[in-house]
C-alpha cells in the first residue's frame, strides 16, 4: 500500500540525459485514486544537493537538509519502490502539491 506523502527508496535507473539517477528517496505525490488502482505511482525525487528554485521544496528528512525536486517528477512502476523510508510533514506535502498546481496551471 502506497500513501501520498510517503518517502520511498526508488530505483530510478536506467535514465537518459539530465534525468535524476540512482536509487534515491522520493516523495509519493500521486493521489490515492490513482495509485490504489494502477501499478504505477507518481513520485518526486529528493536530493541533498542541487540549487534552490521556485519549483524545489526545501525539506529536512532523516536529519539531512535537501530539496524535493518537482522538476524531476516521474511515473514509475511500483516494482521500482524498494523500501518505505517514512513520510514528510503535512505542511511540506501541501507546499509541494500547491507548487505542482502552479507549475501545471495555464
Amino acid at each position: 500500500m502506497v500513501v501520498r506523502g510517503e518517502v520511498w527508496s526508488v530505483a530510478l535507473d536506467p535514465t537518459l540525459g539530465s534525468e535524476i539517477q540512482k536509487t534515491r528517496p522520493c516523495v509519493v505525490v500521486s493521489p490515492p485514486e490513482m495509485h490504489d488502482h494502477l501499478r504505477t505511482v507518481i513520485v518526486a525525487p529528493m536530493s541533498s544537493k542541487g540549487k534552490p528554485a521556485p519549483f524545489r521544496i526545501p525539506i529536512a528528512f532523516k536529519r539531512k537538509q535537501g530539496l524535493i525536486l518537482l522538476d524531476q517528477i516521474r511515473t514509475v512502476d511500483k516494482l521500482r519502490l524498494i523500501k518505505r523510508e517514512g513520510s514528510i510533514a503535512d505542511n511540506t506535502l501541501t507546499d509541494a502539491l500547491h507548487t505542482l498546481q502552479e507549475v501545471f496551471a495555464d
